[in-house]
């Protein structure tokens, strides 16, 4: 497990325990392994506030019960780091997530890239463990494309990117255009909300196709 962000070093591959002699999948949590908003939404219930899913958002969907104005960002950001320091390990599993993810390591190597607050690192960690993925683990802060590119960089063979978030699926085409870009939202509810660019990000949602499609973009004949 590790941490990075301009103030921390480059991500090392061997320092994760990564051989780097297979190809690469870099995976998001988010709504790509778990299904996050249902999880905050589980913490707001608790704290007096409700999770309309209205739009492809967050802060902007939570509201006080009966009020038809969402909360104000600054007390959606304080909820949001609450939760990922107490509740972060609350969170439902994305349906066939654990199992793909286990098929393709007989083939590639995996290192969970996930956007969150440092705190969230260790509670995560045990998240992903508990559901059986207990793959090395990046908590990166800002677009994910430069660091994406430097782990691709030190693998050997192909490497793919699953994302829910189109920013961060750009940022990897920017910076390492070379990697198999796939966009996936696990949560239903969102999935006709989310926006897309399936001419640069091939949108598929489930991971049953999902696997097949990544398990293809890693032949080398496939790239």
């Amino acid at each position: 497990m590790t941490f990075t962000s301009p103030d921390h070093p480059p991500p090392d591959l061997k320092a994760l325990g990564v051989s780097g002699r297979r190809p690469l999948i870099i995976v998001d949590v988010d709504e790509v392994l778990g299904l996050f908003m249902e999880g905050f939404a589980r913490y707001l219930a608790t704290q007096g506030f409700e999770m309309r899913f209205d739009r492809f958002a967050l802060f902007q969907n939570i509201y006080r019960p009966g009020e038809d104005r969402h909360i104000d960002i600054e007390t959606g950001q304080a909820h949001f780091q609450t939760f990922f320091r107490d509740a972060v390990e609350d969170m439902p599993v994305a349906e066939g997530g654990p199992e793909a993810l286990a098929r393709l390591s007989r083939r590639a190597d995996i290192v969970v890239l996930t956007n969150a607050p440092g705190q969230a690192l260790e509670g995560r960690a045990r998240w992903l463990k508990k559901h059986g993925m207990d793959y090395p683990l990046l908590v990166n802060s800002g677009l994910k494309g430069p660091v994406a590119a430097l782990l691709a960089a030190q693998a050997s063979g192909p490497a793919a990117f699953i994302d829910d978030m189109i920013p961060n699926l750009d940022s990897v085409a920017e910076h390492a255009p070379e990697i198999a870009r796939f966009q996936t939202v696990a949560d239903r509810r969102l999935r006709p909300m989310a926006p897309s660019r399936p001419d640069l990000h091939p949108r598929i949602d489930g991971w049953e196709a999902l696997e097949a499609a990544i398990a293809e973009a890693l032949e080398p004949a496939g790239r």
